[in-house]
């Protein structure tokens, strides 16, 4: 399974990193910004999961939502927020601009997974 982490923060993206390897994710692309995130899907670096974190600089995590939304041929890949944007207005701005689901940090694993079994099942349904 190949999934991709957008956060500016090396940490975050080195633990983002295990706890996807951890569920059995083998292919993990990382980029700095939302605009290499961005740049790695034209270039055909295209995940089942795409891991977003909001503020960025160059391209904010959500300005790379709407930007993959816009996009038909990656319709079908898993946008979820992980962030420390807590307000319900950035939580629905996210949903809204077709973000799959919204993680606050700090969170567990078992959260992330909870979550990705959410949207799955709610795509198979």
């Amino acid at each position: 399974m190949r999934a991709m982490i957008v956060d500016d923060s090396r940490a975050m993206r080195t633990i983002l990193r295990r706890l996807l390897a951890d569920c059995g994710y083998t292919e993990i692309g990382e980029a700095a910004n939302g605009r290499e995130g961005l740049d790695m899907l034209n270039a055909g670096y295209v995940p089942e999961l795409l891991l977003v974190d909001w503020n960025m600089p160059e391209m904010s995590g959500i300005e790379l939502v709407s930007a993959v939304r816009e996009h038909p041929e990656w319709s079908e890949l898993i946008l979820v927020m992980i962030t420390t944007e807590t307000s319900i207005d950035r939580i629905e701005e996210a949903l809204s601009r077709g973000a799959d689901e919204y993680v606050m940090k700090p969170f567990t694993k078992d959260v992330l997974l909870e979550k990705l079994e959410i949207i799955k099942a709610a795509r198979t349904s």
